[in-house]
């Protein structure tokens, strides 16, 4: 078990929030110069800290707790009606590993997917360095899941980090045509799956802030965990 009180953390200045609009952010940050060993990252992650590219962060803000952590835990996870038929929808699609590094698909996929969908948010417009940067880590505990249609197209990609207490959804990109599949929420319902079968607790969310309309979505898997407080509550 790493001795978390020997870890240092810095906090940025405030800077405008990316979510909500008027707004200061400031963030903590796990100093870059400590060695990311999964144990340190599942510790960390039951503190509400999240991983962006190189860097371990939390919400750290004087004056506003709206990020609130969120998770999944999977042994009682039941899909509803909309989440059964999004199941149905999505049952021909094949799902592989693959290693996290940008080959021209995946990138032509997250470059579609960020016009498409990001086009007002701070990833855009998307970059070969950006995509790099926040998503490709030669890490043993990263993941790139593929998924493909029945004639190989590849559709969407889940990139996941397996902890030692559950899986993270760091990010999900697919194919913006494909909005009949509801691709995204295929992907945290494959997660979920994918997390019981390695026999592991949660499926971490990163943030669920009540008036971003963009995190909406997350509420809809229940039950779920959120950390408030520094406690886990359960919504049922």
């Amino acid at each position: 078990m790493t001795d978390l009180s020997q870890l240092k953390f810095y906090a940025t200045h405030p800077h405008p929030c990316s979510y909500l609009p008027r707004e200061q952010a400031t963030t903590l940050f796990l100093d870059p110069q400590q060695p990311l060993d999964v144990e340190t990252y599942s510790e960390l992650s039951e503190m509400g800290f999240r991983r962006s590219g190189d860097h371990l962060y939390r919400p750290h803000c004087r004056a506003c707790n709206a990020c609130i952590p969120a998770r999944i835990p999977v042994a009682e996870f039941e899909p509803n009606s909309q989440q059964k038929r999004i199941l149905k929808k999505n049952r021909d699609l094949h799902v592989t590993e693959a290693s996290p590094e940008p080959s021209d698909e995946i990138y032509d996929l997250y470059q579609r997917y960020i016009c498409a969908r990001h086009a007002d948010g701070d990833m855009y417009p998307p970059s070969r360095d950006q995509f790099q940067s926040f998503l490709v880590k030669d890490w043993n505990f990263c993941r790139f899941f593929t998924f493909r249609d029945p004639d190989n197209k590849l559709l969407a990609v889940a990139v996941t980090d397996q902890m030692v207490n559950g899986i993270s959804a760091v990010y999900t990109f697919f194919d913006p045509q494909e909005h009949k599949r509801s691709l995204g929420r295929f992907a945290i319902l494959w997660q979920i799956q994918h997390t019981r079968d390695l026999e592991m607790d949660s499926v971490y969310l990163g943030y669920w802030i009540k008036d971003c309309r963009k995190m909406n979505y997350k509420t809809e898997y229940r039950p779920i965990e959120m950390l408030v407080n520094q406690r886990w509550v359960r919504l049922t």
